[in-house]
C-alpha cells in the first residue's frame, strides 16, 4: 500500500537540446532502452531530483561519443512530470525480497548466469547484465502469470570516488527511475532557473 508512492513527481533526462525540444513539443516520444546492461531493466531513464546530474550525464556522452545511442552536440536537460503506478521501489526492503526472489528463478531456469562487469579505475559495477536479467525475469514471471505488471523500477547507486576517506558517500551517488509504462509520463518541461530575488520553496 505504501510502495506505490504519493502521486505526481519530477525527475530529469539528460540528451542532446534539439532532441529535447522534440520530445517537449510531442514530435518524438522517449523511447524504451533496450540494453542487455540496464541497471534497472529495460525502459526509459530518469534522473531523481538531480538535474545537474542530468546535465553531466549529457555532458559526459558528448566528450563520449561511442556511448551515445545519439550523437550530443549542445547537452541539456528536460523534465518529466511522472506517475510512478505500480513501482518496483528498490528503497523498499519488501520489493528487495521480490529482487532476490527473482534471482532465483533466474539461477534455476538457466545454463549460465550473466554477470555485472566492474570497469574503470574505481572498479565499478556499471555494467549491470546479471542485475538486468533479474529484473526482466520478475517482469516475464508478472506477465505469464497474469500479475499487475511493474509500471516503474525505482533504485539507488553508489558511484564514483569517497567524498573523503573512509566516506559512506561518494561522488555520484543518485537514484535512477526506470519507466516501463509510457502512460505513467503525464509531461515533459525545461526546468526554470532559480529567481535568487526570492527564497525558494
Amino acid at each position: 500500500m505504501y510502495s506505490a508512492g504519493t502521486g505526481i513527481v519530477y525527475r530529469f533526462h539528460g540528451c542532446d537540446r534539439s532532441f529535447g525540444k522534440k520530445i517537449i513539443n510531442q514530435k518524438l516520444t522517449l523511447k524504451n532502452s533496450k540494453n542487455e546492461y540496464d541497471w534497472l531493466g529495460n525502459g526509459m531513464y530518469f534522473w531523481e531530483n538531480s538535474p545537474s546530474r542530468a546535465l553531466e550525464y549529457a555532458e559526459n556522452l558528448k566528450e563520449n561519443p561511442r556511448q551515445a545511442k545519439q550523437p550530443i552536440k549542445d547537452p541539456c536537460i528536460i523534465g518529466a512530470i511522472l506517475h510512478l503506478g505500480n513501482c518496483l521501489d528498490l528503497l523498499d526492503y519488501e520489493n528487495l525480497k521480490i529482487l532476490k526472489a527473482g534471482f532465483e528463478l533466474l539461477k534455476a531456469t538457466t545454463d549460465k548466469l550473466p554477470k555485472n562487469i566492474a570497469i574503470g579505475k574505481l572498479n565499478e559495477l556499471m555494467v549491470r547484465k546479471l542485475d538486468c536479467a533479474v529484473i526482466q525475469t520478475i517482469h516475464q514471471v508478472r506477465r505469464e502469470e497474469s500479475l499487475r505488471e511493474f509500471d516503474s523500477v525505482r533504485g539507488v547507486f553508489w558511484e564514483g570516488a569517497e567524498l573523503y576517506p573512509n566516506a559512506g558517500f561518494r561522488e555520484k551517488d543518485h537514484i535512477q527511475l526506470c519507466i516501463r509504462n509510457p502512460n505513467c509520463i503525464k509531461g515533459y518541461f525545461y526546468p526554470r532557473k532559480i529567481n535568487t530575488d526570492y527564497y525558494q520553496l
